[in-house]
């Protein structure tokens, strides 16, 4: 974590003295040893039964923070706490007692990727010392609506450094400021990348919400081998501005919870029109109402797409046999399952046109910050090449030597992402489907980001090593809100999620 020893002491100090002032307020409820795990919405009914108050979650969270992220097991998924945390929960939980709750997530703690602006104490840094320095000058566009709706911002996730955009050799879940991020189900297994401090932190119960960020595959993967809920939503649905960028044509926020209600209580808080990145969106997406459709029988007469290596006995069951478990429980439960051969395009150029994005990008997001050692992506590489760790940064170096043309760089993301859409929208068409469905090592993991479409990871369950496994559902653009709850039927029947046991 990225605190002196003696801030630590003041810090823990401070938790004990709230800790102790806070019991007059709040009579801790015979389950208290496992807040960390209840609902957002039982959350909410204990704060308005006067059972627990938001300062009581905070600091039950940051003391659980300390024990199992910086010490015990050594999850490292936190970067950075929030200093400001317990005076914005002791704030909102007068408002509760005045009789204003600003909505859901009224006192509910959420968990930032370190790659999200935050004008408070915390840094935004996306994992590099060279980031380091003076906050940035204002609050990411979605952190602000997450403000707005009465969320505490209690801290800074670890990710792989750079969005995993620095060096592809470089391990994955780990950044030169915050080290490496373990998996708290199985502590030496992977937790896949960039956003693997959210996904680790939300399974490990150190928050009920993160927001993560994803270009390609960012959100949905360490969902799916940290076992929680991961939504990437439809590029541009939701607001990128104040958030590190790698390419505006893929990137985007999205939430990770523990279940599916959750993460579209946070897609909710998120929304909204943001005038600094204007996107054109169907008419009325910005107030849709995500947790609307969640039903438990949104799968009754639903057709569903599936990899059609799972309509075979043999290998693929063997591989992941709790995939195989997860569609025969869909067909119980109304959908109708239809084998289809997603084809990857194998887009040329995918490298060059990301590397262009970084060049294109990134000098215009540090041209917004000021007090930190990287002012353009020279500086950037510069500073990587003189640390005394010296460490590869090859993607970073290809961005800052590609020759930037923005015909080109237009002509090459139409060409990628019109040919994968395409992939996606064939199979949808010729099938008449209503969605698909895929395990994670089918090529929809690669496909559908490149596409932009939207994508739900669930959990389906753990695997012989006690790892997490999860289905991925897919779909056309803009179909965010039929995804989720096709997702939440899923999640009902399935009841898979498992909390962390922390195995060596």
């Amino acid at each position: 974590m990225d605190v002196t020893l003696n801030s630590r002491l003041k810090w823990l100090v401070r938790i004990i003295l709230l800790s102790l002032a806070s019991s007059a307020n709040a009579q801790a409820p015979a389950s208290e040893s496992r807040l960390e795990f209840l609902s957002v919405d039982e959350l909410s009914r204990r704060m308005e039964r006067k059972e627990t108050t938001a300062a009581a979650l905070v600091m039950h969270l940051q003391q659980r923070i300390y024990a199992l992220d910086e010490q015990g097991p050594k999850i490292n998924s936190i970067i950075e706490l929030n200093p400001d945390a317990l005076d914005i929960a002791y704030a909102l939980d007068r408002e509760r007692q005045w009789g204003y709750v600003r909505g859901p997530l009224h006192g509910i703690p959420v968990l930032l990727k370190d790659n999200i602006d935050t004008s408070d104490q915390m840094q935004t840094s996306a994992g590099s010392p060279a980031m380091v320095g003076k906050p940035a000058p204002k609050d990411a566009y979605i952190v602000q609506r997450l403000r707005e709706a009465g969320a505490v911002i209690i801290g800074k996730t670890n990710l792989s450094e750079w969005a995993a955009f620095r060096d592809p050799t470089l391990p994955v879940g780990w950044s030169g400021r915050g080290g490496q991020t373990k998996n708290p189900h199985v502590l030496s297994g992977e937790v896949c990348g960039s956003s693997s401090g959210s996904a680790a932190a939300t399974a490990a119960g150190f928050a009920p919400l993160a927001v993560g960020t994803e270009t390609a595959g960012s959100i949905v993967c360490p969902a799916s081998l940290n076992g929680v809920v991961g939504i990437k939503p439809t590029v541009g649905l939701l607001s990128r501005s104040g958030i590190i960028p790698v390419t505006h044509k893929l990137d985007t926020p999205g939430p990770m919870a523990r279940t599916v209600r959750e993460a579209a209580q946070l897609m909710n808080a998120m929304r909204g029109s943001d005038p600094a990145d204007p996107v054109q969106k169907p008419h009325g997406q910005d107030t849709v109402d995500y947790t609307a459709l969640l039903r438990p029988n949104t799968l009754v007469g639903k057709r569903i797409g599936y990899p059609a290596k799972f309509d075979q006995s043999g290998l693929p069951l063997l591989i992941d046999p709790q995939f195989s478990q997860a569609l025969e429980l869909m067909q119980a439960a109304g959908a109708t399952l239809i084998p289809v051969d997603l084809r990857d395009p194998l887009s040329e150029r995918v490298d060059d046109a990301f590397h262009m994005g970084i060049k294109r990008e990134l000098p215009r997001y540090l041209a917004t910050r000021s007090g930190i050692p990287a002012k353009t992506l020279q500086d950037l590489v510069l500073f990587n090449a003189a640390s005394p760790q010296a460490l590869s940064q090859d993607t970073l170096i290809a961005a800052n030597d590609v020759v930037f043309d923005e015909q080109t760089y237009n002509h090459l993301w139409r060409k990628i992402q019109s040919q994968n859409a395409a992939a996606i929208d064939l199979l949808l068409m010729t099938h008449k489907l209503d969605a698909m469905v895929s395990d994670v090592g089918s090529p929809a993991m690669n496909v559908a980001p490149l596409a932009g479409y939207p994508g739900v990871m669930v959990p389906s369950g753990l695997d012989e090593n006690g790892l997490p496994t999860s289905v991925f559902f897919f779909g056309p653009r803009w179909s965010d809100a039929e995804l989720i709850a096709l997702a939440y039927g899923y999640e009902q029947v399935s009841n898979a999620r498992q909390v962390p046991a922390f195995k060596p």
